[in-house]
Order: structure tokens, then sequence, then C-alpha cells
């Protein structure tokens, strides 16, 4: 239904007069603030009874004034800027009541009730009734109306009420309906500050994660490292040792040849001598060294291969493997403390008989490092005497 819009004469600034108004409506109701007036910490100004009704909302378990025990207060947001506003045990009551705005309120409403400083009146007509002024509401229809429309017009045998009561009522409604958005809206910024806190949690909880990884990790490379300083000092054993006869060995020949050498030319030295009687006084005794100097056995000397070192050998292929597939452990964090928090992946699969047979933990570590000779020469690491 389409309606006219009339106008009454206006008399005095209505146009400041209206732009006050909007400033004296409160956002929950919609309607002009209701004394009491209370400002919250925004500087933003509602009435009591609706900052009462938003934080009753907000805070459902919150004990009305009055009550026996003791509240422990609560909180909500404004509606228009969002700002937590925390009370105490008080609740609203405990707000400041802004008595600027109520003055301004009184003062507002004596001069609209005066004739020269009336507000225009915007009053709707009926468009099939142009002297009728839209004064009931059809609910069948729900359209407002006029009372010819329902005494002879296309509402007669619709049900209507009184224009002002469901006015009042939707104004309610809308009200209502206002204050269970912005209750709403608080309990999704609760949620949205704990899914915050979640991530935080979650960045966190990797943190300390990674931190403990890399520790066990460091832990791990640590034991290789100690392992390894172990196994080359066990080669730098055997090399002394063996270095150490060999060159036992070659003082004994060492000293043999310069035994020989003297003999040699003592004897040379001899068989210079002119004289026959003089060279059989030194011929029996260099004939007789001679003959010990050849007795002597020189065949002690190292072994064929006693120079080889491929017996210290380690293999690590296996426990390569393993490293390489390091996983998580999963399951109840509880029944895996003190079993450590990496395990190796595939345990369920093909190789589960052959790893039965592999030994875990650090004794694989020890029979894989372990070293010891494929085949050891028969004899004494210090050769043939």
């Amino acid at each position: 239904m389409n309606f006219a819009v009339g106008f009454k004469p206006m008399l005095g600034d209505s146009h400041s007069m209206d732009s006050l108004e909007k400033q004296l409506i409160c956002p929950i109701c919609l309607e002009m603030f209701s004394k009491p007036v209370v400002i919250l910490p925004c500087q933003h100004n509602l009435c009591r009874k609706c900052a009462n009704d938003i934080f009753q909302a907000s805070n459902p378990l919150w004990q009305s004034r009055g009550s026996s025990s003791a509240s422990s207060g609560g909180r909500f947001r404004c509606p228009s800027c969002r700002h937590e506003v925390v009370l105490d045990r008080h609740g609203v009551y405990g707000l400041q009541r802004n008595l600027l705005v109520e003055n301004i309120i009184d003062i507002y409403k004596q001069e609209s009730s005066r004739p020269l400083h009336a507000k225009a009146e915007q009053q709707l007509m009926c468009d099939e009734h142009e002297d009728e002024k839209i004064n009931i509401y059809c609910l069948t229809c729900e359209v407002p109306t006029c009372s010819l429309c329902k005494v002879f017009g296309a509402h007669k045998d619709c049900e209507v009420a009184p224009l002002p009561s469901v006015y009042k009522r939707q104004k309610s409604e809308l009200s209502d309906g206002v204050a269970m958005l912005v209750a709403g809206n608080d309990r999704i910024q609760a949620i949205v500050t704990q899914m915050e806190e979640i991530c935080k949690a979650i960045e966190e909880n990797s943190r300390r994660q990674k931190q403990h990884l890399c520790q066990r990790f460091d832990s791990l490379c640590s034991s290789l490292e100690e392992r390894k300083k172990e196994l080359v000092q066990r080669i730098s054993r055997e090399q002394e040792e063996r270095v150490s006869h060999v060159r036992s060995l070659i003082r004994q020949y060492g000293e043999h040849l310069e035994i020989t050498s003297k003999l040699v030319e003592s004897a040379i030295q001899a068989m210079e001598e002119p004289q026959m009687a003089a060279y059989l006084q030194q011929s029996k005794e260099l004939l007789k060294k001679i003959t010990d100097m050849s007795k002597v056995s020189m065949s002690s000397r190292p072994e064929p291969g006693y120079e080889k070192m491929d017996h210290f050998f380690v293999n690590v292929d296996y426990l390569a493997e393993m490293l390489r597939t390091i996983e998580f452990q999963t399951g109840d964090p509880g029944a895996l403390q003190g079993e450590g928090d990496l395990a190796p992946a595939g345990g369920d699969g093909g190789d589960a008989g052959a790893d039965e047979d592999r030994p875990e933990g650090p004794e694989a570590l020890e029979e894989a490092e372990a070293v010891g000779p494929r085949q050891k020469p028969s004899s004494s690491p210090h050769g043939q005497h």
C-alpha cells in the first residue's frame, strides 16, 4: 500500500532540534535516552536499563543486584565502538551517571513541548482515503492502514490492532534483537580470542618441541663423535705397536750390519798382512767370529700383509639406513615417556623379521661400530723370530 506524506506547519528551528535528537538516541533501544543515563569508560552513553540488559546477556551467571551473595563483577562490549567494559561487583550500577546528558534531555523535552518550538510532525496519510491518517495496523496483512480501510476498504475482514501498541511491541522486539546481536558478538569475540590463544599455544609448543628435537639429535651426534674418537684411538694404538715392532727389527738388523761390516773390514786388513806368521796369529780368531756371525739367524721379520690395517672395518650401512628412517612416535605421550620421541619408520614392514635379530638402541650402535679383525694373521703382531 502506498502512503502520501503530509506535514504540519512548523514554527522554530526544526533542523537543529532534529540534529540534537539524533545525538540523544540510545544505540540499543533506538529511542531517546531514559534516565538514569550512564557513561561508559569509552565516553559513549547508554540507558542504564539497556546497559543492564546487555550486561546480563553477556554474563548470564552474574547475580542480580540485591542478591544475598556477593558477585565478582563481569564485562561486556560497548555497542558503539566495541570497547570492552569491565564492571565490578556492583554491575552497571557502578557506572557513573551522565548528568549533563540527562539535563540536556530535560531541556530538549521542555523545548519540544512548546508550540513555537514544536517539531514538524510527519504523518502518513492513507492513499485510498486522502483525509484519513494511518492510525491502525492490520495484523493479517502486516501493514499499517486507516480506520476507513478497516470499515469499508480492503481490510474490513482483517484483524487489526492500535498502531501505538504494535509500534511499541515491534520497537521492543527490535531492541531485544539488537541486544541479542550485541551479546552474540561478545560471545563470538570471546571465541576468536580463545582461538588466538590456541594459535599462540601451538606456536609455543612447536618451538619447544623443535628445541627438544634438536637437543636429541645433538646428543646423538655427540655419541657418534665420542665413539668415533674411541675407535680412532684404537687404530692409533695398533699403529704405534706395529711401527714400534718394525723399528725394533730395523735396529736389530742395523746392529748386525754394523758388526758384520767391522768384521769384514778386519778380515780385509788381515788378508793384507804380508807376513804369514802375523796373519796366522789373527786368522784363527777372525775365522771363528765369521763362523759365529754366519750362524746368527736373522729370519725375524714382519710377515706378509703385516702392514695392512683393513681389519679395522666398521659396517654402518644398516645403521645409516635406520637414521634415515627416524620418525616421530605416535600414541599416548605418557606411555612413551622415557622411551624417546623418535623411532625408525616402517617398523611393521616386510623387514620386521630381519630387525628382530638386529640389536636396538646403544647395543646396535656398539655392534655396528665395534672394531674387530675379520681375519687377523695367525702369528703375533711382532712377527716371526
